[in-house]
């Protein structure tokens, strides 16, 4: 299979990476505007770079559209229409608008895999939580990070915490409506809380942290869970067994498990799917649809400030 991978900035450089290294993937094609930041990029993973989008387009049979975002509508359009299946970096348009109508295009091509870069689904970290909780009662994913110069075009609801949107919408409360949604914040810190049913969801996101951090903290009826999306560790806090006073202060005895999760590279993972997707026929985890929710939700998020 030859793939395709159009926009080679930081994130198109890590799916070139990434299937330059891939053995289902014959051949590496792709395309930017910016000749020199191309030139590295095919010398140094061995990929083949084209002069016109329309030539790689010819020469593959999937891609990644990893273009800044308000490129993501039209790009994609294209490769939709040339009959060419995509993978779209998050957020998958620069609007829901947008979203509906690329939609639209895509809904008579049916025989194509089209998906969106959501890459926290692929975390090793989500899937065991899935597999633990049931019935939570209490939800909180925080995503800080330093300033980047990297991102100027997207507020940090659309930046960081769209991850999380879809991961809350779309993965633990699929098909679930929310209710009492509040928000606070501005372009670069974002609080936001939110019900579904009994359990309330709090998601932080900042750009202006001197820490950064990738955690969730979950609260279930009989224990509690931490886990952290960079270092892949969960841990499952049990209610105490034991309470006692010494001294005036009270002592409890928890029971503390670590949880065993195989560590993996999540972009690996979610472009070894896309493949498998592509070469099966099948629909991609992360939908249009999906990316297309989060961009509804994350426009709800800012009127609502």
């Amino acid at each position: 299979m030859n793939i395709g991978v159009i926009g080679v900035g930081v994130m198109g450089k890590n799916h070139v990476r990434i299937y330059s290294e891939l053995r289902d993937v014959d051949e590496v094609y792709v395309y930017d505007i910016d000749k020199t930041a191309l030139g590295e990029v095919s010398e140094r993973y061995g990929a083949i770079a084209c002069d016109s989008m329309d030539l790689l387009l010819k020469k593959v049979d999937a891609v990644s559209v990893c273009v800044p975002t308000k490129y993501h509508f039209e790009v994609a359009k294209r490769v939709i229409e040339n009959d060419v299946s995509c993978l779209i970096e998050k957020p998958v348009t620069p609007t829901s608008e947008d979203g509906g109508e690329l939609l639209k295009i895509a809904k008579n091509r049916e025989y194509l895999t089209i998906g969106v870069g959501h890459v926290e689904r692929f975390n090793p970290v989500v899937k065991e939580i899935k597999k633990i909780v049931r019935e939570p009662k209490y939800i909180e994913i925080r995503r800080h990070n330093p300033a980047s110069s990297r991102i100027t075009d997207a507020s940090v609801v659309v930046d960081l915490m769209i991850h999380d949107i879809d991961l809350i919408w779309n993965y633990f409360f699929t098909g679930n409506k929310h209710s009492e949604l509040y928000s606070l914040g501005d372009d670069d810190i974002r609080k936001v809380v939110v019900k579904f049913g009994d359990c309330i969801v709090s998601l932080s996101a900042s750009r202006v942290a001197c820490k950064k951090m990738r955690a969730i903290y979950v609260e279930v009826d009989g224990f509690t869970i931490d886990g952290d999306f960079m270092t892949q560790e969960i841990y499952i806090y049990r209610k105490p067994e034991k309470y006692g006073e010494e001294n005036a202060r009270y002592m409890q005895e928890n029971i503390i498990e670590k949880v065993l999760v195989s560590r993996v590279e999540p972009l690996r993972e979610e472009l070894k799917t896309f493949i498998e997707c592509v070469k099966k026929g099948k629909q991609f985890p992360v939908t249009l649809e999906h990316g297309i929710l989060n961009l509804k939700i994350a426009e709800i998020i800012k009127e609502s400030r």
